[in-house]
């Protein structure tokens, strides 16, 4: 085994885009049913291109253990809003029916901000078991990944830390992202050899120079727009400063990945490093949105097309819509139904391709290039590496699928 080993990814966007089109199809004729297959047999084909020193990792969930937790989900789900409902009922709170007047509708809304509040603790809870579950799933050498039950623990600190950030104005975001990190990074097994984030919160600092930019660019355009008394200046350094909002985000996130990554220790004695760029990510975004909307584009006019030579339209003709003489070109009602039909079938196709075109263009392209860009520092030492027990208490993304978070790979 040589000493470092360089991330490698080996996914083709034909054979992606092949298979979620047809297990997107799939999803589609079974009214849903079928995705949680369909988000199974993506993962296994992203997870077996991606390899390091040859060895492919493996994904081993199963379309049927998310199924089962989904539904487990779904029944804990409304028995705890139901009891949230009861006890806002008792209250004189209803969110389900007319309010009479300006104090019953100012109480509805209080009623519906408690009830996301109630639910907030969930999404967290959510976020760690989704996490615990793909990394229970995964081996990579025969080897299991693994990660601790605390998921309730997570919950905790994750609102603590969020009020700490909301009240601070963003200010202690670095703090929230690195303990959050560091919570359930210690708490990751591959095989017997447990994982430790290293570092310190302030070192992510630095990453939010950006957001804070934009931030002070909105701040600053809108002063001046005001007293100027200009909305030229206000709306443009607005626009501006969203845009750069976003990128800074997108800067933030691989910024503390990089960090993160390189203070990440396996063992006592693995390392890690990552390149990852901010530029080539937002590279990667905008070539996939411009192949997109080129897409779309072409499908628009072929269905268009379509649609035309269904109704049996010419360009001779087509004054007979607007009142002329019967002719040849005339509009034929079986041919409307036709074209209907059609029409509908080609918006399907259309819908599924883009999402294929999506995930192969943006998606699958973002994780080769993070990938790529990870190495790992003294890999001799992985040779003494045992396998661990299997987790059995994952419930396998099921209340991430019944809150509606668990829709990326």
């Amino acid at each position: 085994m040589s000493s470092a080993i360089t991330g490698q990814y080996h996914g083709k966007a034909g054979p992606l885009f092949s298979l979620y089109f047809k297990t997107a199809f799939l999803t589609l004729i079974t009214l849903g049913f079928y995705r949680f297959w369909a988000k199974t047999r993506i993962r296994k084909y992203i997870w077996s291109a991606t390899s390091g020193d040859g060895d492919s990792f493996e994904y081993t969930g199963t379309g049927l253990e998310k199924l089962l937790g989904f539904l487990f989900a779904i029944v804990v789900l409304a028995i705890y809003l139901g009891i949230v409902q009861m006890a806002l009922f008792f209250f004189g709170l209803n969110l389900f029916t007319e309010p009479r007047n300006e104090i019953e509708a100012l109480a509805q809304v209080g009623a519906i901000y408690i009830t996301l509040l109630a639910v907030l603790p969930l999404l967290l809870f959510a976020t760690y078991r989704a996490r615990r579950y793909k990394t229970a799933r995964t081996r990579w050498r025969g080897l299991r990944f693994g990660m601790d039950n605390g998921a309730w623990g997570y919950v905790w600190r994750a609102l603590g830390h969020w009020f700490l950030t909301a009240i601070t104005l963003g200010i202690l975001l670095p703090r929230q992202t690195f303990w959050l990190e560091k919570y359930m990074t210690d708490r990751m097994w591959y095989g017997d050899a447990k994982f430790e984030q290293t570092g310190r919160w302030q070192s992510l600092y630095p990453g939010l120079k950006h957001v804070l930019f934009a931030v002070l660019l909105i701040g600053i355009g809108g002063a001046g727009g005001i007293f100027l008394e200009s909305p030229f200046i206000a709306i443009s350094s607005a626009f501006v400063g969203y845009i750069w909002l976003i990128v800074g985000g997108v800067y933030y996130r691989i910024y503390t990945f990089n960090v993160l990554t390189r203070a990440r220790v396996l063992d006592g004695a693995v390392t890690f490093d990552s390149g990852a760029r901010t530029g080539r990510v937002i590279a990667i975004v905008l070539t996939g949105i411009a192949a997109i909307i080129g897409a779309t584009i072409v499908a628009v006019l072929v269905m268009g097309l379509v649609l035309m030579a269904a109704l049996g339209l010419n360009f001779g003709s087509a004054a007979s819509l607007f009142g002329g003489t019967s002719g040849p070109g005339d509009i034929n009602p079986a041919g409307g139904i036709l074209g209907g039909v059609l029409i509908a079938v080609l918006y399907v196709v259309l819908i599924l391709g883009l999402g294929g075109l999506s995930l192969v263009m943006i998606t699958q392209r973002i994780i080769g290039h993070v990938v790529s860009s990870v190495v790992v520092a003294n890999a001799p030492h992985l040779e003494q590496v045992r396998q661990r027990a299997a987790d059995q208490g994952a419930d396998a993304e099921g209340f991430a699928d019944a809150l509606d978070i668990g829709g990326a790979i």
